[in-house]
């Protein structure tokens, strides 16, 4: 057996030493920045009495999908509570929120780029590649160590776990777009801006959308994994579940986990195919005002 053994991974540890020690303030305001919107966010959910949540959750299930998933949202939500777990629960939208929202930030104008250009392009996928092929867990070993114990870590590894495939998507609807489209636009002078804001953003949306979705999905799951780095809400929860092989206590809160996976997941799906109750309405209306309009009389012909 050869006794050669190349110590990658001493040289990472190395590394992330050398971070820690000469950028350590930059971490530092990263945590207080994100401590803080967490904090904020965890505030708005939790401080209102439960039933003005779980009035405005309905309100956007019904406008989103209509009135039978707006019942189950409040039946959901209402089992959420009947089962001690409400604090829990708005303590991992939170943490949901905030990653999903950091996430769609940076990867939104990532996918942008590497759809505009083929080298920013194949520089970016080995590392989205990277990124998908790591086992969730491993995230949270610099995380921890960079930002130390609490929701913090847990939402930083969120962001790097759950961005890939926003970025991929995003790419892949601006490439999808007709490219007759876009020659048309660029005949009739519009800068490279307002074509991608005016043409491409608006016929990509359905497959942005899709991968928005998949990154509040993947936050979801990843948040739970971020319980055993001090996150709490559901996901310490439930690694307290199995560390005292609780059955009960770990079937509770992954069934509050479930609930806000469904809601999540067909809000934004609905959002995403756009052919909502809400927007339906407001097409009708529209449609009802522009045919109630007075018809201009044609011109007399010129003789």
């Amino acid at each position: 057996m050869n006794d050669f053994r190349i110590p990658l991974g001493t040289w990472i540890e190395t590394f992330i030493e050398w971070i820690t020690v000469t950028f350590g303030f930059v971490f530092d305001f990263i945590r207080l920045i994100v401590d803080g919107a967490f904090e904020g966010v965890a505030f708005v959910l939790v401080a209102p009495p439960f039933y003005v949540i779980i009035a405005i959750a309905a309100a956007i299930g019904l406008a989103a999908r209509g009135w039978k998933f707006a019942v189950g949202t409040v039946i959901g939500l209402g089992l959420i509570l009947g089962v001690d777990q409400w604090d829990n629960a708005m303590a991992t939208l939170a943490l949901v929120l905030v990653a999903s929202i950091i996430a769609i930030a940076v990867s939104i104008p990532l996918g942008i780029l590497a759809a505009k250009s083929s080298l920013a392009s194949q520089i970016i996928r080995p590392v989205l590649d990277f990124l998908q092929t790591m086992p969730a867990f491993v995230y949270l070993v610099p995380a921890l160590i960079l930002f130390r114990v609490g929701e913090v870590p847990g939402i930083v590894a969120t962001i790097i776990f759950a961005m890939a495939p926003g970025v991929r998507l995003t790419e892949l609807g601006i490439r999808g777009v007709d490219k007759e489209v876009v020659e048309a636009g660029q005949a009739f002078g519009a800068s490279p801006w307002r074509i991608l804001r005016q043409i491409q953003l608006p016929l990509a949306t359905p497959t942005i959308m899709a991968g928005i979705n998949q990154v509040i999905m993947l936050s979801l799951s990843m948040v739970v994994i971020a319980g055993m780095v001090g996150a709490g809400a559901l996901g310490g929860e439930i690694v307290a579940s199995l560390s005292r092989l609780d059955v009960a206590l770990g079937f509770e809160a992954g069934f509050a986990v479930v609930i806000l996976a469904i809601f999540l997941d067909r809000v934004t799906a609905a959002l995403g195919n756009g052919d909502t109750p809400i927007g339906r309405v407001l097409n009708a209306r529209k449609a009802s005002r522009s045919a109630a309009q007075p018809t201009s009389a044609p011109a007399p012909a010129l003789v």
